[in-house]
């Protein structure tokens, strides 16, 4: 299966740089360019991409409220967000904008591809451990979480879910929490999915950060 590929970057030379890096792969189609996060949305609801490549730091729409707009007209759409550093706040707010995760812009190209096909797969391509990074950093901006609402999400789950939940929010991988739990990678994948499904979190960063807005975790 092809990837349809839209690329946001208000930088022309980088843009450029990326669709030479990206044409060498054989799955990975890029279908549009945008200078802007206003072109980029109007391009998304031309285009339908696949997945939305990002830069975040743009010129009048930048690609954070690019992000929540694209995500509000279309929520099964996918943005991975480039970003130049890897504690940036910036990144940080386009994943709760509704970004399904970022990468650095000086990403080795196999390592940008493994994304950008993670991302079109469905899944979040945000290592846990730096999204918790990212978290530890900006936790005491988030909004406190009232009791009803911390109850009413647990009950939904059942106490194995939500020690999977807390084990995500540690930062450990599905095999690290397979290990701990002494389950096969397989239960550990299927007990995210119910999560995911139960507190209609679109993948496992806004896992992460659920667990951080309820007090789960801190």
């Amino acid at each position: 299966m092809t990837i349809r590929l839209l690329l946001a970057d208000d930088q022309a030379l980088i843009r450029t740089g990326f669709r030479m890096i990206l044409e060498e792969t054989d799955d990975i189609d890029i279908v549009g360019e945008a200078p802007d996060g206003a072109e980029a949305v109007r391009l998304a609801a031309e285009l339908r991409p696949d997945v939305t490549l990002m830069d975040v730091r743009m010129p009048g729409v930048d690609g954070i409220e690019a992000t929540r707009r694209i995500v509000a007209r279309e929520p099964a759409a996918r943005v991975l967000i480039l970003t130049t550093f890897d504690l940036d706040e910036y990144a940080f707010a386009a994943l709760r904008a509704g970004a399904s995760g970022f990468v650095l812009k000086d990403v080795p190209v196999d390592e940008l591809a493994r994304a950008i096909r993670a991302v079109a797969d469905g899944d979040a391509v945000v290592s846990p451990r730096i999204t918790r990074r990212l978290l530890d950093v900006h936790a005491a901006h988030l909004p406190g979480p009232s009791t009803e609402h911390v109850r009413a999400a647990l009950d939904q789950l059942t106490p194995r879910e939500r020690e999977v939940l807390r084990a995500v929010a540690a930062g450990l991988s599905n095999a690290e929490i397979a290990d701990q739990l002494v389950v096969s990678d397989a239960t550990v994948k299927t007990h995210v999915g119910s999560v995911l499904a139960k507190l209609n979190l679109r993948n496992r960063v806004h896992a992460v950060i659920f667990a951080y807005d309820i007090g789960l975790v801190r």
